[in-house]
């Protein structure tokens, strides 16, 4: 496997925890409440930083070979 579709493989996973992201924040705000929404809250924050941080690696990286 070549580095430019690792890097690919790795920008479409940051892709989908940020896209996981949303949907667990507009699960949380509309159909839980109490303890649950805040697990679900805390956890879609933690894709939202961790989905970002790739993308940011991802661009930072440049272009490869």
């Amino acid at each position: 496997m070549s580095v430019s579709m690792l890097m690919m493989y790795i920008s479409f996973l940051g892709m989908f925890l940020l896209i996981l992201a949303i949907g667990l924040i507009v699960l949380s705000r509309t159909k839980l409440k109490g303890w649950l929404a805040r697990i679900v809250t805390f956890l879609a924050y933690i894709c939202l930083i961790a989905g970002g941080l790739i993308i940011l690696y991802v661009v930072l990286s440049g272009p490869t070979r």
